[in-house]
């Protein structure tokens, strides 16, 4: 009798175990580009301006600025604000690439330099795996609704203002524009 007891209690000890990892495992991760469901962090409290030639662009902002977050960016979103974004933060200034896999929105991708100027203004279509990249190294990219930098004027050259860009240090600072923008000074 004390055996089949004993032998009782620890199968259930093993399958309370079993129930609170999966549980943990369940409801604390974050979701990742593997995951089917959208990442959606909280809005950052300072807006993003883009100084334009036509005027300052205000967004409210979400910032990714973890590799998790930057995996995740804006996969399985289905749609967002006109005035809304996420800004991906890299440690570095660097090359970068991105792809629009599992993403069912159009987007732009604004790629900006470590001095917060854009670099680069390209499009993303809806589900690619196309790699799109600016061509020159970058610390910021900001993803927003497609069609939203031109509605804005933003292009080339303008400059982003958010304090995780004005924080930003790293090594190297892009060479300065002489004409020879890498996108043709735009979209």
């Amino acid at each position: 009798m004390a055996y089949r007891n004993w032998l009782t209690a620890g199968v259930m000890c093993v399958a309370i175990a079993v129930v609170a990892a999966a549980g943990g495992y369940f409801y604390s991760e974050k979701p990742t580009s593997a995951d089917s469901r959208a990442m959606i962090l909280p809005a950052d409290p300072a807006p993003l301006v883009v100084v334009t030639k036509g005027g300052d662009r205000s967004f409210s902002i979400e910032v990714a600025d973890t590799a998790a977050e930057r995996e995740a960016g804006l996969m399985y979103r289905q749609d967002m604000a006109d005035n809304h974004g996420m800004l991906f933060v890299f440690e570095v200034q660097q090359q970068v690439g991105f792809w629009m896999h599992n993403t069912p929105m159009p987007l732009d991708l604004v790629f900006v330099g470590q001095d917060g100027k854009i670099r680069a203004v390209k499009h993303g279509e809806p589900q690619s795996d196309a790699v799109i990249s600016p061509g020159v190294p970058v610390r910021f990219v900001l993803e927003l609704k497609a069609g939203t930098a031109a509605r804005n004027g933003i292009e080339y050259g303008d400059l982003l203002r958010h304090p995780a860009v004005g924080t930003a240090s790293g090594p190297g600072m892009p060479p300065a524009d002489n004409g020879d923008a890498p996108n043709g000074g735009g979209g």
